[in-house]
């Protein structure tokens, strides 16, 4: 009979200690292995000239760039509801896109100006016979990782390689939903130019864009491209890739001024007064693409929601808004269509006109150009209920009005069309 021999009384805590080691080295190990895999996408930070640049900037303080308005957030509330879900947040059934016909975007836009939206913040702005892609996703996600973060509810509504001559590529900021490592790989042997924010262009140069081809502006500043002017424009958000390079680089919108059109495009941005001065100084605009998605009353200063979409859009004297950032991926708890319904709702109360093409699908703009209510309808939170609104200066208790007007689920248009 073997000798059953009894552990020691130090076995047990001593085995406890080396599991814990191994499952310590474990996560270790997979953090390591997620931050080396997601690396390449944090990008870079600018240095020499580059840095000498964006330090003279007006928007540049004590190291960083800070928004002239301040911002305010509740974290704590945030943080609580971070994995909190909203019935409807998501689509329920295939969103109805459009596969854009290659042939279409390749001839000329018969007015001289045609808006493609593929979804969230892409579109393609053929104006004056420059071909613009702002913001362009390509991804599965917005993340540094391919397999972790919101996934896109449709695939692209038409491959990168089928796009018409791209001539300038323009980017608001460095957040993963708008500036995506994946589609600027895509880009790299394309002859086009790449228009971002100051700090930016480092990020473009550790990708392999040349230099030659990266354009960097300051708020106000401008290039041309073709028979275009890009100019940057002022906006009040955030950003960085990862927490150490927080708002080291510039955020911004862009107004598309041509011989025959204009057209703006707003990046994301909280609400500010200054939205008045673009519309004095480069507008008026045939088509405002603002921000409308991806908000929430516990960060206000971040994005606009879209009743100050709307009256963004008036500032800034649109002729025609189109909502942009919504309708393809998941950042905010609010039900994936109440933004465009919130839209229509404000627009109708305040006389603007609101164009809400499909994804994919061109839009001629001009006159008698229409578009009709593609998506499904389903419960949404009104302004009412929920209001989203910006400080002043980042004070929590002071805020800017809106207009008083019966923007309510009730009155809403039941049509698209304006």
């Amino acid at each position: 009979m073997n000798a059953m021999v009894k552990a020691s009384p130090a076995s047990k805590p001593g085995r406890w200690r080396a599991r814990a080691m191994f499952a310590g080295l474990l996560v270790v190990g997979l953090v390591a292995v997620t931050l080396l895999s997601g690396w390449s996408s944090f990008g870079s930070r600018a240095q020499g000239e580059r840095l000498q640049r964006l330090q003279h900037s007006p928007q540049w303080h004590d190291g960083m760039f800070v928004n002239p308005q301040g911002s305010w957030g509740d974290t704590r509330s945030a943080l609580l509801r971070m994995f909190e879900q909203v019935p409807g947040d998501v689509p329920q059934s295939p969103v109805p896109v459009v596969r854009t016909d290659p042939a279409l975007l390749a001839a000329a836009a018969p007015v001289g100006l045609r808006v493609t939206w593929f979804g969230h913040s892409s579109s393609l702005v053929q104006i004056d016979g420059v071909n613009v892609l702002t913001d362009p996703l390509w991804s599965d996600r917005p993340s540094p990782l391919s397999w972790l973060g919101p996934k896109r509810w449709y695939a692209p509504p038409i491959a990168l390689a089928d796009l018409p001559r791209i001539d300038a590529v323009v980017i608001s900021h460095d957040h993963y939903d708008h500036l995506d490592r994946a589609t600027i790989l895509a880009m790299r042997a394309w002859n086009t130019v790449f228009v971002v924010p100051l700090g930016v262009g480092a990020h473009l140069a550790s990708w392999g864009i040349p230099e030659s081809r990266i354009r960097e502006l300051d708020w106000w500043q401008s290039t041309r491209v073709g028979a275009i002017d890009i100019h940057a424009t002022p906006a009040r958000h955030h950003t960085g890739r990862l927490s150490p390079q927080t708002d080291k680089t510039l955020w911004a919108g862009y107004a598309l001024v041509g011989p025959a059109h204009r057209a703006y495009y707003s990046g994301d941005t909280g609400f500010f007064p200054g939205m008045a001065d673009i519309g004095r100084r480069l507008g008026p605009f045939d088509v405002a693409m603002v921000e409308s998605g991806q908000y929430d009353a516990d960060w206000p200063d971040w994005h606009l929601g879209p009743e100050q979409a709307v009256e963004t859009s008036r500032l800034v004297q649109a002729k025609v808004l189109v909502p942009v950032h919504w309708g393809l991926i998941k950042l905010a708890h609010h039900t994936w269509t109440e933004p465009v319904e919130r839209v229509l709702a404000a627009a109708s109360c305040r006389g603007v006109s609101v164009r809400t093409p499909q994804p994919g699908l061109p839009l001629d703009l001009g006159a008698g150009a229409r578009t009709a209510r593609w998506w499904p309808d389903q419960a949404w939170v009104t302004a009412a209920e929920r209001p989203i609104v910006a400080t002043r200066n980042g004070i929590a208790n002071e805020r800017f009005a809106l207009a008083n007007c019966s923007a309510t689920a009730a009155n809403r248009p039941q049509e698209a069309t304006q």
